[in-house]
């Protein structure tokens, strides 16, 4: 380091001192608000989708509108998963916090035009979708750059702490949007984007003041046909797994559609094709032989396993209890997003009480063992929320979501170690931005799998349920026949927006010729949420029984050993390479 970088109090710290020993402290504080206000905006919206639709005067529930609410919902994560790889590569080579800094401007700027929205309807709509995206590529070169900018920061015993910090506070920020989603949404839809820009123009300001790159910087060239056979082959694989739990040609789901089928083959080919121009080319975009190295490969795997887990979770409790347990205990439809964030308090505090004590005992005791039990802690939560009633005790339920909680806080910063301290110096952007990809492309996965994996199972008991529920009502048969043969999705839709669909599947003029008093029931809290529950708990069977065989897997993949084999020579520098980290 220069001499001016050797002088200076703790102000040297704050506005270019990069040796001083807090340094590392700003750098960890800094990007752990990053990660934050990132993470946080991949749930919020998530929560407030109704209060959204009626704020832009669309019907999220309306066929021609599941398109806008899987976007909405989609297109942030997806793009964040496309291209934290790039963004960490472009970290490495540029600069890892000039990226990062970066993406804290963008993401205000961002958050300013989604708050100010002019359009209804379907115009608004796809305002918001357009600006989700330019916003998810601000929080993607957050994400891909805050891991490696803490590793090149922070000595190896401290380096488990600091990135459990960051990475527990990304996940717990997944939950904490739901809470402030929903307390947000109650007041005002524009204000789950507005909250974000005092926190990002402050976190703007503050990294491009006080952070400075302390690592190797690689000059290269950018992959630009890795590049764009990455960003085409993903988008198209995951486009095509979330739009086939859309109905289609008279299936309850739509694995079946071409253009399913062409998002599924053509982006698996097209990935088989990134793949092969990764091998061959110079600089990549993605070092494939980082795989090579079995602690971030068995990280990796791990890693996927876990946010493909953890993100079923998150939406099959949203469901359970917007859509049933909490209309089944007095609350109003209109109230249940924000009760659902509050009743799922426990899953967030697990989190942060597990995650930093867990990645400072890794550091003394070694990483391996804290990420296999914390899955398998995890599993074991599963196994408990699998025998749970689905009009259950809360106590019993919140025990198990903290549990669930504690799990992944144990798993997340061990595991991050292990992936980031095992990679050579000088490619931690393109490896932080490997792992957050994997993390980011779990949580889209999830839906597809573990959405399609509901409507499954919802297929075979739900019509029989409707069907007989309706028709005690004093529905006419052949109504309540048709109504109960509909795709389940739209049921499941419902439920996971805090809907009651009755009304609108019966139709006024149907409403109008039952007597007042079955009209009563059939629209009222409590007939949608018990008529649904029977089938809903056979559909979380077959979810939870998954997420615990991923978990196994996962906690199995975290305790594989083994240094670097020799193939990988040529992308693991000698010792000399290694910059001092602070």
């Amino acid at each position: 380091m220069t001499e001016t970088l050797q002088k200076g109090g703790f102000r040297g710290a704050l506005s270019g001192g990069t040796d001083h020993p807090h340094y590392k402290w700003v750098a960890l504080s800094n990007t752990t608000l990053g990660m934050l206000i990132a993470t946080i905006n991949s749930s919020i919206v998530l929560i407030s989708l109704p209060a959204i639709f009626n704020g832009i005067h669309l019907d999220p529930l309306s066929p021609g509108n599941v398109s806008y609410l899987l976007w909405m919902l989609m297109g942030y994560m997806l793009v964040s998963a496309v291209l934290v790889v790039t963004l960490g590569r472009l970290g490495d080579m540029f600069g890892r916090v000039r990226i990062y800094n970066a993406g804290f401007a963008l993401f205000t700027i961002t958050s300013i035009a989604l708050s100010l929205d002019p359009l209804d309807g379907g115009g608004g709509a796809l305002w918001l979708i357009g600006w989700r995206v330019l916003q998810a590529v601000g929080g993607a070169m957050l994400m891909a750059n805050s891991a490696a900018i803490l590793t090149d920061a922070f000595p190896t015993a401290q380096r488990g702490m600091a990135l459990g910090v960051n990475i527990v506070a990304g996940i717990a920020g997944s939950f904490i949007g739901l809470v402030l989603g929903g307390l947000l949404a109650e007041w005002n839809w524009r204000a789950i984007f507005w909250v974000n820009v005092p926190i990002g123009i402050i976190g703007t300001l503050w990294a491009y003041r006080s952070l400075h790159d302390t690592g190797l910087r690689r000059p290269g060239r950018i992959d630009w046909w890795g590049n764009l056979t990455f960003a085409f082959g993903l988008t198209a694989l995951l486009a095509g797994i979330t739009y086939g739990i859309q109905p289609y040609g008279g299936h309850t789901q739509g694995w079946t559609n071409p253009w399913v089928l062409a998002g599924l083959i053509g982006g698996v080919a097209v990935l088989g094709l990134f793949a092969w121009i990764e091998s061959r080319v110079t600089d990549p975009m993605f070092p494939l032989g980082l795989f090579r190295i079995r602690a971030f490969a068995s990280g990796n795997i791990a890693g996927l396993l876990a946010s493909i887990a953890r993100g079923g979770l998150q939406f099959m409790l949203i469901i359970w209890l917007q859509g049933i347990w909490l209309p089944l205990h007095g609350y109003r439809y209109e109230e249940t997003p924000l009760w659902a964030g509050i009743y799922l308090l426990p899953l967030t505090v697990g989190f942060l009480a597990a995650g930093p004590i867990s990645g400072h005992l890794s550091d003394k005791y070694g990483p391996r063992l804290f990420a296999a039990g914390g899955l398998l802690v995890m599993a074991l939560s599963f196994g408990g929320l699998l025998i749970l009633p689905t009009d259950f005790s809360y106590w019993a339920f919140a025990g198990l979501v903290f549990l669930n909680g504690l799990g992944g806080g144990l798993f997340a910063a061990p595991n991050t170690s292990l992936v980031m301290s095992s990679v050579p110096a000088h490619l931690r952007g393109a490896a932080s931005g490997m792992r957050a990809t994997f993390q980011n492309a779990g949580m889209v996965l999830s839906i597809g799998v573990f959405f399609s994996l509901m409507v499954a199972g919802l297929s075979t008991s739900l019509p029989a349920t409707l069907d007989g529920g309706l028709t005690a009502q004093g529905v006419p048969a052949p109504a309540a026949h048709t109504i109960a043969n509909l795709p389940p999705v739209g049921t499941l839709f419902a439920a996971f927006l805090g809907y009651n669909p009755v009304a609108a599947l019966l139709g006024p003029q149907l409403l109008g010729q039952l007597p007042p008093a079955n009209a009563a029931t059939l629209t009222g809290r409590e007939f949608f949420p018990h008529l649904v529950s029977g089938p809903f708990h056979d559909g979380l069977v077959i979810v939870f029984w998954l997420a615990i065989g991923m978990s196994v897997v996962g906690a199995l993949a975290s305790l594989i050993k083994g240094a670097a084999t020799s193939s990988t020579k040529g992308v693991v520098p000698s010792p000399a390479e290694e910059p001092v980290a602070g």
